[in-house]
């Protein structure tokens, strides 16, 4: 007997861009609004740019995948950072080996 699939509703966040003030807050800010739990978070500075990794896990939320991404990417730009949310599922299909 084998178990059925269960689908995952976690997501990938990355942000990038010139390092400045408040880019994790302005980040955890909008994933708390929405009720977006945050699972694992890793940042780093190299030479001035802010990179950042965040795994998300969307069951709480009151927002869509599709919303959210926008939402954060569209935003982001105005601050010049380069905001993107996948899926956990297409993340990893993406970076397989």
């Amino acid at each position: 007997m084998t178990l059925p699939l269960q689908e995952s509703n976690r997501a990938i966040i990355t942000v990038l861009g010139c390092d400045q003030i408040g880019i994790i807050a302005w980040v955890t800010g909008r994933l708390a609004e929405y009720s977006v739990n945050i699972l694992d978070i890793s940042q780093t500075i190299i030479s001035g740019f802010f990179t950042m990794i965040m795994v998300v896990d969307l069951d709480p939320a009151n927002i869509e995948l599709v919303a959210l991404s926008r939402m954060l990417e569209d935003q982001g730009k105005v601050k010049g950072l380069q905001v993107k949310v996948q899926h956990e599922d297409i993340f990893a299909f993406m970076h397989r080996i």
